[in-house]
């Protein structure tokens, strides 16, 4: 089996870093919604796992039900983050796991990459 070329890894790593870089770039814009409530209370999280909006049904706030409708919103809001945090592994593990197969590597293992 021939040595790998130091210069093609590091090159192949060079790349894998900048799509890693674009992708984490391009989470910013992409969206997820947790709901709670049947749908009367709405979360929208961005891929960066950051609370975008939240829209909540007039029905619910006319409620005196305070206590119910923060529970609500708690539930949505960690929905829409749970979905957004797998949103964000999967896009990762996309570039991370087709740029790794190119690398030649012999099964070398990379620290911090959970593939």
């Amino acid at each position: 089996m021939a040595k790998p070329n130091m210069a093609d890894i590091f090159k192949q790593a060079q790349k894998m870093q900048d799509e890693m870089t674009r992708v984490q770039e391009s989470l910013e814009q992409m969206t997820v919604e947790g709901a709670a409530g049947g749908g009367v209370i709405t979360a929208t999280a961005n891929g960066k796992q950051k609370l975008v909006s939240i829209q909540i049904d007039p029905e619910v706030i006319q409620s005196d039900d305070k206590e119910m409708l923060e529970d609500l919103v708690v539930a949505a809001v960690n929905q829409a983050l749970d979905k957004a945090q797998e949103m964000s592994q999967e896009e990762m593990q996309k570039v991370a796991g087709g740029m790794l197969g190119n690398l030649p590597m012999g099964g070398m293992k990379l620290p911090g990459l959970n593939l």
